[in-house]
């Protein structure tokens, strides 16, 4: 069962506060926007948000989400594309898709999508240089060599040598799909039960990583792996109800995650703690993220693979975006622009490859209801 990320809306006040290994000091006042600023990302039909970005370079990304949207009522796929100028919206009026989940890419041949059906299969999606369009891999119905109904793709990752990672659940198990546009391989599952996954991140050693949550006790704790040939589970991220929505290794005793943790009961819409964690290759060490009610959502590293900036939500002050920045051993909470948005609630990171700049997307509000929009924003560091 998909775990479902709260989001709400109401405003307060908190200044900034730079954290580091289980500390959290103060900051005055709070770091500044760091030339983060918004772009337009026009076309969506209100309640839209981007929930995950990828990037090829200066004049290529790719942002996905879901238009359309009231409550909890399904939208629509929802797909925009950066051409170096402007983002537009692509035209996915052909998918029968209620919203798409993840998305990766290296270059305009190599690029490649998921999302959550309004049918029974699980659909992967490449881009065709201008929409994105289903193709076949072992599970999916009308597949040569199929058979199986009942396989749902939640995340995908492509390496700098264009070979594509999926992850989902095949016969009610998590496994690795991997394979080229041609020849697809699942991989063996994962030995573990219960385990939603969000994302896959590949790294230059070849190992890929998963997280999301795994169910426990009638809750869910945050979920890591390592594939490196065969896997290897780390232990979970204790929580009453706490999924991991990113993860970072720098090594493999180096390990960052971030999520939210939403506890046991409160009223109806009570929003999660923000979850910051730290592997050092023997136990799970909570660092304060610098504001308690809230989420953190997506990692992106520099140009040296380091964990970098961390996208956030503060619910006590949803006058700006939030993120948290690695300012040598701590992280640091840096506000985005003032203005552009209501209250902005931002899912996801990147860096643009080959230079020092980022971007970010999500929504124009924590409300996913009308007239929430997609939001994005962008770092010239």
């Amino acid at each position: 069962m998909r775990r479902r990320r709260f989001v709400a809306g109401t405003a307060g006040a908190l200044s900034g506060i730079a954290v580091g290994a289980g500390t959290a000091r103060a900051t005055a006042p709070a770091a500044r926007a760091q030339d983060w600023r918004p772009v337009p990302a026009p076309g969506s039909t209100p309640a839209a948000q981007l929930r995950r970005i990828a990037a090829a370079g200066p004049g290529l990304a790719w942002a996905v989400g879901e238009e359309g949207r009231y409550g909890s009522a399904d939208g629509r796929a929802l797909g925009m594309l950066w051409n170096g100028s402007a983002w537009t919206k692509t035209d996915l009026a052909h998918l029968n898709h209620s919203r798409l989940l993840d998305v990766a890419g290296t270059c305009a041949t190599a690029a490649w999508s998921v999302g959550m059906p309004n049918g029974t299969a699980s659909p992967l999606l490449r881009w065709d240089g201008t929409t994105w369009r289903e193709t076949g891999f072992p599970g999916f119905p009308g597949s040569s060599g199929s058979g199986e109904q009942d396989v749902r793709l939640t995340a995908v990752a492509v390496g700098p040598d264009r070979r594509v990672w999926v992850g989902g659940t095949r016969d009610g198990a998590f496994a690795l799909l991997r394979g080229d546009g041609k020849s697809w391989r699942w991989l063996d599952p994962l030995p573990a039960t219960g385990v939603n996954v969000y994302r896959i991140l590949l790294r230059p050693s070849g190992e890929v990583w998963v997280a999301g949550d795994q169910g426990a006790g009638g809750g869910w704790a945050g979920f890591v792996a390592r594939w490196n040939g065969s896997w290897t589970v780390l232990p979970t991220v204790q929580g009453v109800r706490l999924a991991v929505s990113d993860l970072h290794p720098d090594a493999v005793d180096d390990v960052w995650v971030v999520g939210s943790d939403f506890g046991v009961g409160g009223p109806p819409g009570r929003p999660g703690a923000a979850v910051l964690s730290h592997w050092d290759g023997t136990a799970w060490t909570p660092v304060p993220p610098g504001f308690s009610l809230g989420a953190l959502s997506g990692i992106a590293a520099d140009a040296r693979g380091r964990a970098a900036w961390i996208t956030g939500w503060d619910y006590r002050d949803q006058s700006r975006s939030t993120y948290l920045r690695r300012d040598g051993g701590a992280w640091t909470v840096v506000r985005g622009p003032a203005g552009p948005a209501p209250a902005p609630y931002l899912n996801d990171v990147t860096r643009v490859p080959g230079t020092s700049t980022f971007w970010s997307v999500g929504m124009s509000h924590s409300n996913p209801t009308p007239p929430t929009e997609a939001y994005v924003e962008h770092l010239d560091a």
